[in-house]
């Protein structure tokens, strides 16, 4: 049984429910304690959540005492994510197979099964050192023809594998390595999580994969040897430094700057919505009204 004190756990409790309620997401059990950002037994934080006058639950979902509504809505939305999510797997290992790419995840509100109206398929890849741009380049191109069969796939993150020590360390970053669902490229997924240790301190409960991860399959593509072997030395590099030029420029010109939107040899973040900031102002301020009402009580 571990330590943790008991205004501490309520805290962690009410933390958790507070950040899934900014995407009308209520929480299983197991969520809950996956996603829980202290260190505590499955039973240990089911006897505080019993007491918690701020905690609702119905048919086996948590949330914030006020919000019982929102277990309608993950459930529409969940069943309008499962043929999306069936395709996007399929998506996810064909871009495993292009050219530099080292590992697909899906990530957004896909991989929760959480997908609104005609939200995208967002992915993150991470690449082979020094051709972040060329593999950019392959699987935007392969994002565009999708396009013509209804699925809008967006690439928004690629990382090099030489760079996987992830810069921002916060509740944000943390939420969205653990639930990312791997689909190629498990060795490298498992460096990445090893290289971000610093996840622990947010979401130590978080060891596993999430439930609906499919199986990972390993890419051995002649196709991907084929290009990459074309693409290598000299050659590579000066295609590499030109496709990385003409992308930051045309990605400049179409969408513009942001404080979030990062482009470098080793990582291309397109997150030109502020979504990392928006998410967090929405989660203080929900923190900051459980404080209100637990003032008034």
């Amino acid at each position: 049984m571990s330590q943790t004190s008991s205004t501490s756990l309520e805290s962690a409790v009410l933390e958790t429910l507070a950040y899934s309620d900014v995407f009308d997401y209520p929480l299983t059990l197991g969520e809950l304690h996956r996603y829980l950002t202290c260190l505590a037994e499955m039973e240990e934080m089911q006897n505080r959540i019993n007491i918690l006058s701020a905690v609702g639950t119905f048919d086996g979902y948590y949330f914030l005492s006020h919000r019982r509504s929102i277990v309608g809505v993950r459930r529409e939305r969940e069943a309008a994510s499962r043929s999306a999510f069936k395709r996007a797997i399929v998506y996810g290992r064909l871009l495993g197979v292009f050219p530099f790419v080292r590992m697909v995840a899906l990530t957004g509100s896909l991989a929760v099964l959480n997908l609104s109206k005609d939200a995208d398929m967002d992915y993150m890849l991470i690449t082979q050192p020094g051709r972040l741009w060329l593999a950019r380049a392959f699987v935007v191109t392969f994002g565009r023809f999708m396009r013509l069969f209804g699925d809008r796939i967006c690439v928004n993150l690629l990382i090099s594998k030489s760079a996987l020590a992830w810069h921002s360390h916060d509740l944000y970053s943390a939420r969205e390595m653990c639930q990312m669902i791997p689909i190629t490229g498990m060795e490298v997924y498992f460096q990445l999580r090893q290289l971000n240790v610093w996840i622990k301190s947010f979401l130590p409960n978080a060891e596993s994969f999430p439930v609906h991860t499919p199986v990972v399959k390993e890419v051995n593509s002649l196709f991907q040897k084929s290009i990459e072997f074309f693409f290598r030395g000299k050659i590579g590099d000066i295609l590499e430094a030109w496709a990385m030029k003409f992308q930051t420029r045309k990605i400049a010109r179409t969408y513009g700057t942001g404080p979030e939107a990062i482009f470098s040899v080793d990582l291309c973040q397109g997150n030109f919505h502020n979504h990392h900031s928006l998410t967090d102002q929405s989660f203080r301020e929900r923190l900051d009204l459980l404080v209100e009402r637990e003032n008034r009580s």
